[in-house]
């Protein structure tokens, strides 16, 4: 059994890549409360053989970070591949390559979902850098580009394997779909039909019942849970109780309030005082019931001092 395999075996919930949310705090964080696997901020094949400040941070995996897998992205498949034999130095779990980022900044110059406009490039370019590097490398996609004669992702999924691919991670959606309409797993389930590779399903996953029901849906090896756990990582510790068929417990006030405070502590010490305050506003929204009261001075507070005092004040 593969690595991938035995990893999700064992805990099928993954936390997906989220620019500016998943570093390596937030990433501690949501493997405390139950993230089997964990992905890093999309990292720019540029950016990393530039060796920028940008690309260290996002990349940089502390020692109890695993597993986790650094994700790349970009529109050229040399770089692609430079850029993952540099990820591979830090070693991380896996290399995953980003074939599904919509986002037209991104998408438009051919990297992110760019590649589902041409999946043949698209899978040369995966075997490419399998070949590159030891480690297993996965890929993230959409099911298609657009309208649903474009939706190439069973028999791509098919060739990613072919290509070495270690697991395929689907987000439901075509990339012009963006974050609007619902996901629709059967695609998810179709392309699983079709591969011995483990395959995760991603898209519209919002509480801990989804994950039960997208895996009882698609009988993917996995689900990956993104937007949902911005505002509540707790849907990690969840989702494990409903699959062990434990009670769900929410979050106490307390829970939310050290969550906070963390984060905060952990984006200043990363980033500098004001930097690092205005980062952790990011993360605002896991304080839940107590952001009406709290959120005036939190957004106000350009201090740390001033950040923890108003979490002292509710506490």
């Amino acid at each position: 059994m593969s690595l991938l395999k035995q990893l999700l075996a064992k805990s099928p919930v993954v936390l997906a890549p989220m620019e500016d949310i998943t570093d390596a705090a937030f990433r501690r964080m949501c493997r405390g409360l139950g993230a089997s696997l964990c992905m890093t901020e999309f990292v720019g094949a540029e950016q990393l053989i530039a060796d920028s400040e940008l690309a260290r941070r996002r990349a940089y995996l502390p020692a109890d970070d695993r597993p986790t897998a650094i994700q790349i992205y970009g529109a050229d498949a040399d770089l692609l591949m430079a850029a993952a034999r540099i990820a591979e130095d830090a070693q991380p779990t896996f290399i995953d390559l980003n074939c599904g980022c919509w986002v037209p900044a991104i998408a438009r110059r051919g990297a992110g979902a760019g590649w589902l406009r041409n999946p043949t490039a698209m899978v040369e370019m995966a075997r490419r850098i399998v070949g590159a590097v030891a480690l297993p490398v996965t890929v993230k996609t959409r099911i298609g580009w657009g309208p649903e004669s474009e939706l190439p992702i069973a028999d791509l999924a098919c060739r990613l394997e072919d290509a070495g691919i270690a697991a395929l991670t689907i987000h439901c959606r075509t990339a012009a779909m963006g974050h609007r309409g619902p996901a629709d797993w059967s695609w998810a389930r179709k392309a699983r039909e079709r591969v011995a590779i483990p395959v995760i399903v991603n898209g519209d996953v919002a509480s801990a019942d989804d994950v039960v029901r997208a895996l009882e849906e698609t009988g993917c090896a996995g689900v990956m849970i993104g937007r949902a756990a911005i505002a509540h990582p707790w849907i990690f510790r969840e989702a494990q109780a409903r699959l062990a068929g434990r009670a769900v417990v929410p979050p106490t006030d307390a829970e939310r309030l050290a969550m906070f405070r963390q984060l905060t502590e952990a984006s200043v010490a990363k980033r500098g005082e004001r930097g690092g305050v205005a980062a952790a506003k990011r993360h605002i929204a896991v304080l839940g019931p107590l952001l009406a009261e709290l959120k005036p001075r939190l957004l106000r507070a350009q201090g740390l001092t001033e950040s923890l005092d108003a979490l002292s004040a509710a506490a």
